[in-house]
């Protein structure tokens, strides 16, 4: 079960304190260590997927804790960076949108595998997870470097990935709906 996919995934997990540590009372260079930290811990979401599939080491385990990893780094940057007594901020219906489309979509999951169906990431949700990242690793920066404002490159990036993840999140409940009908049907 404690596998290097799984070992990976856990590090992830054990981020997510030390970037809600390092992003309560940010400066320039906290906010650089941030980054570097939060930089880490999204590889590691690329590399323990990889390492799972390419030496078949997919566990149950594994399927249980990446997206939770995922949601858990993901929110708590999210929150922490809405926190901030930093100016521009994140919109707060942003960060509600965002968060309501990752518990939506984590609940259906959860009804899908009950009924036996399968919900494997789809182009339009790793898109999302890509824009979001990258909106995100920006916002930690907020501040300008070599004449680029991070703020403001974060927020467009972050809105770009709630749209594609709002529409990540309609295909998801269409293809489930579709299973959960054409599995009634079959069973009737």
């Amino acid at each position: 079960m404690l596998n290097l996919p799984n070992l990976l995934t856990l590090a992830r997990i054990a981020a997510v304190p030390i970037v809600v540590w390092l992003l309560r009372n940010p400066s320039g260079n906290t906010a650089f260590v941030a980054f570097g930290v939060y930089f880490v811990a999204t590889i590691t979401d690329f590399f323990d997927g990889y390492l799972a599939r390419r030496y078949g080491q997919t566990t149950a385990l594994g399927k249980l804790l990446d997206p939770l990893a995922d949601k858990l780094l993901v929110v708590s940057a999210l929150v922490m960076l809405a926190l901030m007594d930093r100016q521009p901020s994140i919109p707060d219906w942003l960060l509600v949108i965002i968060i309501g489309r990752e518990l939506a979509v984590t609940g259906l999951r959860s009804i899908a595998a009950s009924e036996g169906i399968v919900l494997g990431a789809e182009a339009t949700g790793k898109l999302k997870m890509i824009l979001q990242s990258i909106g995100i690793h920006a916002l930690i920066l907020h501040y300008s470097y070599f004449g680029v404002n991070f703020h403001l490159v974060g927020l467009i990036t972050l809105l770009a990935s709630t749209v594609v993840g709002l529409w990540s999140a309609v295909e998801y409940h269409m293809k489930v709906f579709r299973e959960l009908g054409t599995k009634g049907l079959s069973d009737g």
